[in-house]
């Protein structure tokens, strides 16, 4: 089961929002907070597997709960649900941490899907913040391998080692060394950071 805070300053999006969660077996929503400030005092409190956090909210936004949050708790995932597609706030949230950038407006079902992947610790990335991060890229100052940048490219779809694995016709180990060799060059130490780092460079 995973366990969900869900933060939103409007009650009627987080009303649906939740009633969205309650339509599935694997989600047991335990928490709502109405501003980033609760958002972090809460998800300290009932220490939910992943918390669910508007971009936009008062007092404190989704990129400083994020920051927050993750320094209190590095466990818990962090998606960041927001209106917005274009916004500065998307990739401080990105630096903070946040592991998925979905949409309010998707359909239900790749909400859903988005928080079951980020919940099993991979990456999830709505198209059109993909492309903002992609815009924003700047000249690369690294240099991935073919091997490395495919590897990389297969995390950001959300496939886990084991499926990478399978894809590549390789070992589970080797998989995990191209991903340790691609954190080493981008200077990162995570999944999530290294795939939104490379986006960040122009690399995928």
């Amino acid at each position: 089961m995973i366990r969900v805070l869900v933060a939103d300053d409007h009650p009627i999006v987080r009303g649906g929002i939740v009633a969205l969660l309650a339509t599935a077996d694997d989600v047991e929503v335990i928490g709502e907070a109405p501003d980033g400030l609760t958002a972090v005092e809460l998800a300290e409190r009932l220490e939910p597997d992943l918390v669910l956090l508007d971009l936009r909210m008062p007092g404190l936004d989704g990129d400083e709960a994020t920051a927050r949050i993750l320094s209190a708790r590095p466990s818990t995932k962090v998606v960041i649900l927001t209106t917005y597609e274009s916004d500065t706030s998307i990739l401080t949230a990105i630096e903070a941490g946040a592991s998925g950038y979905l949409l309010k407006a998707a359909p239900p079902e790749e909400i859903l899907a988005g928080i079951r992947s980020v919940a099993g610790g991979e990456v999830v990335l709505a198209p059109s913040i993909a492309a903002l991060l992609v815009g924003r890229s700047a000249r690369p100052t690294v240099s991935l391998s073919a091997r490395e940048t495919e590897v990389l490219r297969l995390v950001a779809q959300g496939q886990s080692n084991p499926a990478i694995a399978a894809t590549l016709f390789v070992s589970e180990a080797t998989v995990k060394t191209h991903l340790l060799h691609a954190f080493e060059k981008l200077g990162v130490n995570d999944r999530t950071r290294a795939v939104t780092k490379a986006m960040e460079l122009g690399l995928l």
